[in-house]
Formats: C-alpha cells, sequence, structure tokens
C-alpha cells in the first residue's frame, strides 16, 4: 500500500479487518504475469460486488506504473470473474483526486469505455492547504473568541471524554451515533497512532470541542468534528481548524470535511456545506458507478 499513487491506510487490512464481522470480504489481487498490478478492497452483498462498504471509497489501488491501457484490461478482466463467479453487477466507489499521490484516474476513463453507470455523487467541502481561501467573517469572529477565551489547542489522547461530547451532540442533533463504537476508536488510533489523532479544544482542563483527523498522505480528512454548546459560544472548532491547517498539517496539500449529502447523494444538507465552505473550503465529489457484469 504505501507504493501505491492512491492507497490510504484506510485500505491496510488492519484497518479494514475492525469490521470483517459486517461484510462478506471479497477483495481482489490482480497480477500480470505474475506481478500485483492492483487491488480492490471489496464486499460482496448478494449476488453483486462492491468497493468495500465498509469505506467511503475505493476503487482500484495502483502503483506508478499503471497504464490507461492496462486498467482498460482490468476492468475487462474483472467482469470476467464476475460473469464466471456469478457475480451481476460491481459497485465502484473510485478514490477521490485528493487522495492521489499521483494522477490515477485510469479507472475513470475505463468506466466510461466500460459504459458504467454513475449512480451516486456525493459533494464534500476541501480546503487547499497551499492555496487557501480565507477563513469568512465569521469564523474570524470565532477565532478571536477563542482567544480572547483563552482557549488551549492541542493533541489529546481523552478519547472516553472526546466521544461522550461526540455522542451527545450526534444524537441531539440528528438522533444518530458515531460510525465507530469508543472500543473500535480506542483500537484503531492504537494500531495506527501516525494516521488517527484527536485535536481539542480546553478551557480549565475541559474540552469544549474537538476533532478527530485521518491521516491520508497528501490530505488530511476531518473524520468527526463535534462541540459543546459552550464550545461553540466560544469558536472552539474554528480554533482546532485553524490550529491544524496553520501549526500541524501546513505541509500538506488538502484538507476534507466529508460529505454532506444524504439520500444517495440526492439531498445536499445545505447549512452543513456552508458551515465548511466558511472555512474557504469548496467542492470535491465522490461518486459511485454501477457496472454490469455482462
Amino acid at each position: 500500500m504505501r507504493q501505491s499513487k492512491n492507497g490510504t491506510f484506510l485500505f491496510s487490512r488492519d484497518f479494514m479487518d475492525y469490521h470483517a464481522d459486517r461484510f462478506e470480504d471479497h477483495s481482489l489481487i490482480l497480477r500480470r504475469d505474475g506481478t500485483i498490478v492492483a487491488l480492490l478492497p471489496a464486499n460482496q452483498r448478494e449476488t453483486g460486488l462492491q468497493s468495500h462498504g465498509g469505506l467511503t471509497y475505493g476503487g482500484f489501488v495502483t502503483g506508478a506504473k499503471m497504464s490507461a491501457a492496462l486498467m482498460l484490461d482490468l476492468f475487462s478482466t474483472t467482469r470476467g470473474y464476475m460473469a464466471k463467479n456469478g457475480l451481476t453487477e460491481l459497485r465502484y466507489k473510485p478514490v477521490p483526486h485528493i487522495y492521489h499521490a499521483q494522477p490515477a484516474e485510469e479507472d475513470l476513463y475505463a468506466l466510461f469505455r466500460e459504459n458504467a453507470l454513475l449512480d451516486r455523487c456525493d459533494i464534500s467541502a476541501t480546503i487547499n492547504i497551499q492555496d487557501r481561501l480565507p477563513f469568512s467573517g465569521g469564523r474570524k469572529d470565532g477565532l478571536r473568541k477563542a482567544r480572547r477565551e483563552g482557549l488551549e489547542i492541542s493533541e489529546s489522547t481523552d478519547w472516553p471524554a472526546y466521544w461522550r461530547l461526540l455522542s451527545e451532540v450526534l444524537a441531539a442533533r440528528h438522533e444518530a451515533q458515531p460510525t465507530h463504537s469508543l472500543a473500535e476508536i480506542e483500537h484503531l488510533a492504537a494500531r495506527f497512532p501516525e494516521h488517527i489523532r484527536l485535536f481539542g479544544s480546553h478551557r480549565d482542563g475541559q474540552m469544549l470541542a474537538g476533532v478527530v483527523t485521518f491521516d491520508c498522505g497528501p490530505t488530511i480528512h476531518a473524520q468527526y468534528i463535534a462541540s459543546s454548546p459552550d464550545g461553540q459560544r466560544v469558536g472552539g472548532v474554528d480554533a482546532i481548524i485553524h490550529h491544524l491547517l496553520e501549526v500541524v498539517f501546513p505541509d500538506r496539500k488538502w484538507f476534507d470535511f466529508g460529505i454532506s449529502t444524504t439520500e444517495g447523494g440526492r439531498v445536499l444538507n445545505e447549512g452543513l456545506m456552508r458551515q465548511k465552505e466558511m472555512f474557504g473550503a469548496r467542492a470535491t465529489v465522490y461518486q459511485h458507478f454501477l457496472l454490469s457484469s455482462t
């Protein structure tokens, strides 16, 4: 995975296996002349194959030597494998370009050539760290409040405290719960300490807001963002995002907030998207394609 041009730690078996009991794994290894040329994190769902259901994205993971012509061959081979094994379709989620260490959109061209259908399109909000747009006036006000209140922004290992805060926020606002349980995130953070990190806004030793980041190489992904009512009043999240961009990850290319859509991409949460855009983030799409085996 480290030698790929579009892979992240999310595709490692150590990460994917934390929810192995929820999916029937059917990942593929594709070889040419005995040499691995691509991996496809996938699982079987009924009679179909899909880019792994436990991941937001996950198409073919390839190396720097991948060519457009070879990718066409890979899709043809994959369709033949599916037909031979009674798999009727492939639901394919390409890796968004912001997660590429090198350009890696050979699969998008191959999908077009194979007459795949665009089945879903989610929209995320992403900051170009090396050419940032300014924070909005409201975000700048939040930073000023955080400074006046003397908030301390630092990395934390207090996962239980943050998970209580996050769970309360999700339950109150969305009647939802975190994707990961506390035990799961603690396990993953211990397994990937350089990739999964928690940053908090603190006052008098109390965490008022927090952001969990997934380090995906060129891109830092905000997996979870949560703030208490008090944290909202004093710009707790604003201060953390500013700290991440200015101090922790100034050398990276992208900061991705994640998708702001529901109902298979058909419904845009305009308020949530606007909140992200106020940090200077702009749109990145996460696409899903449907490819028949015949």
